[in-house]
């Protein structure tokens, strides 16, 4: 490979030279890296540079000839495990989810029992999803949060490794407003109001789950929710909207049981009632990440909101809920 000038683009903005290094170049070590800075191969704009320099938008990188070390031969042989239906598979799977697409971003709507990331005995997640559809380290889109398996609802997905810094920023800072739908057993008293219950992980059946915790308790957590209840069906059940002002491991799920009102279907937290208007919808998880409102990349507001999945809208049906009508995308 011969020497390579490349221009620092807007969303690479800022960036340390050698984190920028290595989102090009996966292969690159760190003691390469600054091997390279320290001997005067890399530079920018013509002059010398460490490794913790940050670069400009607009500025030129001088890259040296490199070597394609074991980890570009494992990222060709990671592309590879993807054949070409495989990736027309999952293209199509992917553009069925979205919901808005833009040369920054992407928001999907990702159906309940859709994993959002890997693990054991999971082969199917949307982060396999979008690598398989990578054709360089540059272009594989990122996933900025996560929701659980059997949650549906919104998932906000960066194209660039620039605009994922800057969601991430959003989120850290709670700017990104996320609100959730659920439908719970029971009503809860107020009908709305906050939720300011510490949360901490302990195992229950086997399974990690996250239990209420006094304030000072070692590990606990602060755990913050917004709840309101949109409708109720009698005090059987009740329709709420859910805001999280902190993002704990199944913060909603663990809040919605710790205030006596667990979610329909949540085996995990909650218990499992008989209820004859549901049939076999009862024991699917009645979560959903319904919107989320947030300051664009490029400026502006933009709003998605999600539909309903198949067995959220039946029981909504079932008991009357009536959902008003927004639009999927609004940007101002």
């Amino acid at each position: 490979m011969p020497v390579s000038f490349i221009e620092v683009s807007a969303d690479e903005h800022d960036s340390r030279l050698d984190r920028w290094l290595r989102r090009r170049y996966p292969f690159l070590g760190q003691g390469v890296i600054q091997k390279l800075c320290r001997t005067g191969q890399i530079r920018i704009e013509g002059k010398r540079a460490e490794a913790s320099s940050r670069v400009e938008q607009g500025q030129t990188v001088r890259i040296p000839p490199l070597p394609q070390g074991p980890a570009e031969e494992d990222k060709k042989r990671s592309t590879s495990q993807y054949s070409p239906d495989d990736i027309a598979h999952n293209r199509a799977e992917l553009q069925e989810m979205t919901l808005y697409e833009d040369d920054d971003l992407l928001v999907i709507n990702k159906p309940s029992g859709l994993a959002v990331q890997g693990g054991s005995g999971i082969k199917r997640h949307v982060d396999g999803l979008l690598e398989s559809l990578a054709l360089s380290s540059l272009e594989r889109f990122r996933l900025v949060h996560r929701i659980d398996r059997e949650t549906s609802g919104l998932l906000l997905v960066a194209k660039t490794a620039g605009v994922a810094a800057k969601l991430a920023a959003l989120f850290k800072d709670r700017s990104i407003k996320k609100t959730y739908w659920a439908v719970v057993y029971g009503v809860p008293t107020p009908r709305e109001g906050i939720i300011d219950t510490p949360l901490i992980p302990t195992i229950k059946g086997g399974e990690k789950v996250m239990v209420s915790a006094a304030r000072k308790q070692e590990g606990a957590l602060r755990a913050i929710t917004e709840y309101e209840v949109k409708g109720y069906a009698g005090r059987k059940m009740a329709w709420l909207e859910l805001s999280p002002h902190t993002g704990r491991t199944h913060q909603l799920r663990a809040h919605c049981a710790a205030m006596g009102t667990p979610i329909i279907g949540d085996a995990r937290y909650g218990v499992q009632t008989e209820i004859s208007v549901m049939e076999k919808n009862q024991h699917r998880l009645h979560l959903h990440a319904r919107k989320l409102e947030f300051l664009h990349p490029r400026g502006g507001v933009l709003q998605v909101v999600a539909p309903l999945p198949d067995h959220m809208d039946d029981t909504f049906r079932a008991l009357g809920f009536m959902v008003p009508k927004q639009p999927v995308v609004s940007r101002n």
